[in-house]
């Protein structure tokens, strides 16, 4: 398996990278935030941190004593070029249920 579908596999990783797709965050909050959400330590919150710079999913500015984490994408080319030939096949079963959903509310409207 690679390195990006081992850091997507892991709950805790998958959830700092939901967060810091949403904003930049340091590392204190993205501590409280999973500290709250799992329930394991700072030293182990960290750790998972380390990970996902090591892994190329983070990069860190350093502003004073605080670590702003900034989420890195480029690994997640490797994942989207995994899932491409199966794209089409959601794709079009979504296409599939908007058109069923759409099809239940004019018989509702009727």
């Amino acid at each position: 398996m690679s390195a990006a579908f081992q850091i997507l596999s892991d709950p805790i990783k998958r959830r700092v990278l939901e967060l810091l797709a949403s904003s930049e965050l340091s590392s204190g909050e993205i501590v409280v935030r999973i500290r709250e959400e799992f329930g394991i330590s700072q030293p182990a919150v960290s750790q998972h941190l380390k990970t996902l710079r090591d892994s190329g999913f983070a990069t860190v500015q350093e502003e004073g004593t605080r670590r702003i984490y900034h989420l890195d994408a480029t690994p997640l080319r490797e994942v989207d070029e995994w899932i491409s030939p199966f794209r089409n096949f959601f794709e079009n079963r979504m296409l599939a249920l908007h058109t069923e959903i759409a099809r239940g509310k004019r018989k509702r409207k009727k």
